[in-house]
This record gives C-alpha cells, structure tokens and sequence, in this order.
C-alpha cells in the first residue's frame, strides 16, 4: 500500500516538473512574441476563427482588421504582411530623407566647384598676361643636368627680328664707288663700279664703312684701279643719290669715315661689343650684290677670332653665321635690341665653306672713327721697326733667342734714334715678355705719342735694355 502512495506521489511530482517546464517554454513563446510585437490579445485573436483586430505596436491609434479565412498560419502571414509593409514605408521615409541628404552634401558642393573651376580657367587663358605666365617656362631634372624647356613662340622671334629691322634700316645706306681703270696693254683706260655699305654714326651726315669699299686694291697683271673718283650714297627708302667725300681713311684697322651734305639722318645706336655672347641673335645688315638694303639673320658664332684680310691686316674679330655677301662690307651687325655690334668687313668662301662671316667689333672702332673725323687720320705711336718673329726651332737653327728680329729700321724712326740695330731680338717690352710682333704692337699702342717704352733686346749673346720715345706714325 505504502510502495503505491510511493508511485502515486512520484508520478504527481514527474506531472509538476513537466507543468513547470511547459509553462517555462509558454513564458518564453509570450515574451518572444511581445518583443516582435505581438501581445496577449493578439495571440488570444489569433485563435480566433472569425474575425480579430490587431493593434499595432508602434502606433496605438491605428489598428488593422484581419478577415480570419479559418486557416491560423494564414492570418498570421497577412499580419507579418502588414507589419513589413509598415516597416518599408518608415524605410522608404528614411530613404527619401537620405537622397535630400545627399544632394545636399555632395551634388551642390561638386556642381559650385565645377562651375568654380571653369571660371578660374577661363579667367586665366582669357587675360594673355596671366595665360603667357602660365605657359612661360618649366624645367626637367635629368641626371644632374637643368633642361629648359621654354616654350618657344615663333611670334616672338619674328616680331623681334621685325622690331630690329624697322629700328636699324634707316641708318644703313647703299655705296656706290666708281674706280678709275689703267691696263698695261695698249694704254686703255675706263671705270668700275662697286657696290658697299655703310652706317650712319650722326645726323649731319657721317658714315662708318670699311676701308677697302672706298680704296680698293684689287689688281692683276691686266689691270689695275686707282683711287676712287666719285662715291655715291642712297639712304634707305630714298632712290635720291647723295654725293660723298672721303674724310679719313685707315688700313691697319680696314675702316673709313665718308660724309654726304644731309641734315636730320638716323644716327644708329652703338652697343656694347665686349659683352657678346656666343650664341646670340645677331642680324646682319647691309647692300649685298648692289640689290637695296637687305637684312640677314644668325647668331654669334664666335668672339675675338682672330683674322687676316686680303692686305695681311690681322685684328680680332666677331664670326657670325649670318650671310654676309658681297656688298655687306661695311654694314653694320646688330643684337636683338637693334643695337650695332659690329662693323661687317668679310666673308670666307669656298665649296667647302658656309656660313661664315665676320665683323670688326664696334668697341674697337670708336676711337678710330673719333681720330677720323678729328684728324683725318688715326694717330698712333710708332717705333718704325720691320721684325721677323723667331721661334724655338728658328732660335735653335740660327744661334738666336725666341723673340722679334730686327730686320729693318725706317730712316730717322723712333728706334733708330735710340740705338736700336738690325739684328738686335727684342725679347721684352715695358717687363713683358715677347714672342711675335703682334705682341710688341699691342704693348706699344696702349702707350700715347711722346710716351717712353723700355725695350730689352738680346745682342752678340747679351741682353741690353733701350729707352725708345714713340713718334706719330707717319
């Protein structure tokens, strides 16, 4: 009887705890549900086969009929229905406020700063001060190296040259010599003409051309010319012929001064002929073959080249790649600021030979066109001495020294007459030492007329030192 209480009151307790469980599990189906928004009366609806109204948890004054079809899991799905649809219109809301959101943020601030932009580059390019600084310049680093990579404006360069050319042609004039003609055979005589140019240095009329324009000395075993009989001038967009007379000539250096009777001519700029550099632009300007006034372009090729025209005259002078002809001797070649550099004296040819052209450095011709005009002449200190230069192998041949050989002294000169001898090899000047002519010439005309210069001369194997007083070069 006990052992059947004992199994009553067990299986009493089993009934309880499986009570409590499922009661356990119907508290966690309710909270569950209230979380996803279903409370009591909507689970108590749910079972209800006729017609149930579901109030919805986030919005207790509005409520959705539910029409019970008597299918449970049907009428839950039309509930879930609306409360997605509900939760799709509370995204979609969200969703427009995000796009308005959107445009506000991002699409207004890169539209203002498109349109912005389009107003800085079109400011820039429209004003051709600002857009020449935008394309002036840049520079490329290779190696070690600076590459400039300037842009180059072809306009530039041609308004340049034409800025030139219209600064510079009304000083250049045409010149036309007319020579007197003697040939050997049969006593004939006649004329030739030859054509040059020359360059306006004043307004009253004075103009700077080369010496062998206006005194040729061409000659052959046929015939030779003589001193020139008529010079004409023609100024630059002016057919009218203006005689001209000869006010000084000077050989050593091929430059002369003439003069025509004119008033209110353009005087052309002189510049600065030490300081050209190798690679400048320079033009060339000038009468070439008799066809007018003609200007040429190029660069400075070389400085101080030293040369020797067709008279054995030897000076320094400017090359320039710029074509020089027949005609342009004695005009005038000019930097980029319309400036005269250079007197044109010559030109090398050949087959072989192109582009090569020189031009007697204006620096040089200043003091000589001054004694032209002054003097008619250039006055210059003079020792009256004919030298031979001795160099190392010669001195080692004949038993001398490495220097100048007197070979010959004028009668009366400046070295004569204080005690210089042929035979003598002045080997210094003023302290300096000497191996050629050239460079006693040099020691010697920086010196003044009246001036004493101190020469050491080797003689019978001993050296002497001679005082000479310089004299005016006859």
């Amino acid at each position: 009887m006990d052992e059947n209480n004992n199994i009553i009151n067990n299986q009493n307790e089993q009934d309880n705890q499986s009570n409590n469980i499922l009661n356990s599990d119907m508290n966690n189906v309710s909270e569950k549900k209230e979380a996803s928004g279903l409370n009591n009366q909507t689970t108590s609806n749910l079972n209800n086969p006729v017609a149930n109204t579901v109030t919805n948890p986030t919005n207790s004054s509005v409520t959705h009929t539910v029409v019970s079809t008597g299918n449970n899991s049907n009428d839950f799905k039309k509930v879930n229905s609306n409360i997605n649809q509900n939760s799709f219109e509370n995204k979609k809301s969200k969703k427009t406020k995000s796009n308005a959101g959107f445009g506000k943020l991002v699409l207004l601030p890169f539209a203002c700063g498109i349109l912005g932009a389009g107003i800085v580059i079109g400011t820039c390019f429209g004003v051709p001060s600002i857009k020449n600084n935008l394309l002036s310049s840049s520079s490329i680093e290779e190696g070690s190296s600076q590459i400039n990579t300037q842009q180059i404006s072809l306009l530039d360069y041609s308004n340049t040259a034409v800025g030139v050319a219209q600064k510079v042609l009304p000083s250049i004039v045409g010149i036309n010599v007319s020579y007197s003609v003697s040939s050997p055979f049969y006593g004939a005589q006649g004329t030739a003409e030859a054509q040059g140019s020359g360059v306006i240095i004043s307004d009253n009329g004075y103009i700077l051309t080369n010496n062998h324009v206006i005194n040729s000395s061409s000659s052959s075993s046929f015939y030779s010319l003589g001193e020139a009989s008529k010079i004409t001038v023609t100024l630059y967009n002016d057919d009218t012929e203006y005689e001209a007379q000869i006010v000084g000539t000077d050989e050593q250096t091929d430059l002369a001064v003439i003069k025509i009777d004119k008033d209110g001519l353009t005087a052309a700029e002189l510049g600065d002929s030490d300081s050209v550099q190798v690679g400048e632009f320079c033009m060339a300007i000038g009468n070439p073959l008799g066809l007018g006034i003609t200007v040429t372009d190029g660069i400075v090729s070389a400085v101080n080249r030293e040369v020797t025209d067709s008279d054995n005259n030897t000076y320094e002078a400017i090359q320039t790649n710029a074509a020089i002809n027949a005609g342009n001797s004695g005009g005038a070649l000019v930097n980029s600021q319309g400036q005269v550099i250079g007197i044109n004296t010559l030109k090398v040819s050949g087959e072989d030979v192109e582009g090569v052209g020189f031009a007697i450095p204006i620096n040089s011709t200043k003091d000589i066109t001054d004694q032209l005009i002054q003097y008619n002449k250039v006055k210059r200190p003079y020792l009256g001495i004919g030298g031979i230069d001795v160099t190392e192998d010669m001195a080692k041949q004949y038993n001398l020294t490495v220097g100048v050989y007197v070979k010959q002294l004028e009668n009366f000169c400046a070295a004569e007459k204080a005690g210089i001898k042929v035979g003598d090899v002045i080997v210094i000047a003023d302290g300096q030492e000497i191996e050629n002519m050239n460079e006693l010439n040099e020691i010697k005309n920086q010196k003044e007329i009246g001036d004493k210069i101190t020469l050491t001369v080797w003689r019978d194997g001993k050296t002497q030192d001679i005082d000479v007083t310089l004299q005016e070069q006859p």
